[in-house]
């Protein structure tokens, strides 16, 4: 060490930082920048040129913040500290970063937006704009030594899920940030249209989203459980559709559709979305969206009724709405497959179909 190395950062002339790139630094980001503690609290004065948004997080400008500033400085605040205080500086208009890169979403650890704001993120046009929320909810581990405070409304998880980024934000999957926001909202109608689009608009599978809701114990609120059934009518149609799409498009035969099937005098066999007589094969549409406490008793019902059919000959081909979503191809070809091997197999013992 030479009489030359300075013991402590350089302090940088104040408005160099405030010079329209830097809009959001931590209070261990100015210190990096040799900003003291005294420094800062003197800028943010009332009527000074920059304002504490949140604990920790200053805003280098005076006016109301944007609404991608408000996000950013939730996020700083939530985010754990990986590299104390050496994360680079966030910006809401203009990037930081050297190049002109937003900063990257690893930068936020154990912290991510949910709710309101993250389905307004993920493009929901039933959720509010980013600048009529009051609170923005973030997402974090249970553990973490959070409150929430000005405009952050802490959210707790035991398990964190991985983030999707939207426009370089970190944000929770779309049935967890539904969950979320259910929690909060109390109006039915409000609950009603952020499931129904949450299914319509192609984001997530309701099993997956009664998954959340029950996870978070919602299934227990009259309007959450209305939302609920609202919300499985709405995937069955949807699933029927690809259903009806991939028949035709792939040319397969053309079942009767939504039967009963019954031993001649004897008893219900069960119900099937589309039966091919003359082969013997019945698909099922699983479009169930679990509730925990029934999960049991509704699978062993749905696996006797598979096991006896199968015992009468009848080959029956189980289809979710996700893989008839993701892979029609897959599914198409699955069913050519039964409806060929038809002829291999003994004949199926005779039932009765009746409309369902």
């Amino acid at each position: 060490m030479t009489h030359n190395t300075p013991l402590s950062p350089r302090p940088r002339p104040l408005h160099e930082l405030a010079d329209g790139r830097r809009r959001l630094m931590t209070s261990a980001q100015l210190r990096a920048h040799g900003v003291s503690a005294a420094q800062t609290s003197e800028q943010c004065r009332p009527g000074g040129p920059w304002q504490q948004l949140l604990p920790n997080v200053v805003l280098l400008h005076p006016g109301p913040p944007t609404s991608d500033e408000r996000l950013h400085a939730v996020l700083l605040y939530a985010a754990r500290d990986r590299t104390s205080g050496t994360t680079p500086g966030v910006t809401a208009s203009v990037p930081l970063q050297p190049g002109g890169e937003q900063p990257p979403v690893t930068a936020y650890a154990e912290a991510m937006i949910t709710g309101l704001a993250a389905l307004t993120l993920h493009g929901f046009s039933a959720a509010p704009p980013l600048s009529s929320l009051d609170l923005i909810d973030v997402l974090v581990p249970r553990l973490r030594r959070l409150r929430t405070t000005g405009c952050a409304r802490v959210v707790r998880t035991a398990a964190l899920p991985t983030a999707v980024e939207v426009t370089g934000v970190p944000v929770a999957p779309v049935a967890r940030a539904l969950a979320d926001a259910v929690a909060e909202l109390t109006d039915p109608a409000t609950v009603r249209r952020l499931l129904t689009e949450a299914v319509r608009g192609g984001h997530c599978e309701p099993a997956a989203v009664v998954r959340e809701l029950n996870r978070a114990r919602l299934l227990s609120r009259p309007h959450v459980v209305d939302a609920v059934d609202s919300l499985v009518a709405e995937g069955r149609a949807l699933a029927e559709q690809r259903l009806y799409r991939m028949v035709r498009e792939h040319a397969l035969p053309e079942p009767v559709w939504n039967v009963d099937l019954r031993l001649p005098g004897g008893p219900h066999l069960g119900g099937v979305d589309a039966f091919w007589p003359e082969h013997a094969v019945a698909l099922e549409l699983d479009t169930r969206a679990h509730r925990q406490r029934e999960d049991d008793a509704d699978w062993a019902e749905h696996a006797r009724k598979r096991e006896h059919l199968e015992r009468l000959g009848i080959t029956v081909v189980h289809v979710t709405p996700r893989k008839l979503r993701d892979c029609p191809d897959h599914q198409a070809t699955v069913v050519r497959t039964a409806l060929m091997a038809a002829g291999d197999r003994e004949p199926a013992a005779y039932v009765v179909v009746l409309p369902r």
